[in-house]
């Protein structure tokens, strides 16, 4: 079985070392991955922390926790998707059964890549 991704449930998005991402912190737009070195809790879909994901300067290594777990506060919102996974799932293979099953999502996000490049060119 590919342990590369899988889906958290919790939050609702794809996981894993093979998912490009940007860092769960408001104000980084740092690219990491969705691997477990990264994750708030240190454990798969974050079982001990918050489950979110974080570049090296926003989780205390030691721990392993983001800021609002070691203060014992509610999590912070995740960041938005990374451009490249969200690319890798509109057109690799391995993925043309959750875009037959997801149509709608499919839709959503095309028109939502199409809006960024309108805005950035």
């Amino acid at each position: 079985m590919n342990r590369e991704v899988c889906y958290d449930g919790v939050w609702r998005r794809e996981v894993g070392y093979g998912v490009p991402a940007f860092c769960d912190h408001p104000e980084c737009r740092a690219v990491i991955h969705r691997g477990l070195e990264h994750v708030c809790g240190g454990t798969a879909l974050g079982s001990a922390g918050c489950g979110l994901y974080f570049c090296e300067k926003h989780l205390a290594s030691s721990l392993q926790l983001c800021e609002r777990c070691l203060s014992d506060k509610p999590p912070f919102s995740p960041s938005g998707e990374h451009r490249d996974w969200l690319m890798h799932k509109l057109t690799h293979p391995h993925w043309c059964y959750w875009r037959e099953a997801n149509a709608a999502e499919v839709e959503r996000i095309r028109r939502e890549m199409q809006q960024t490049m309108t805005v950035t060119a």
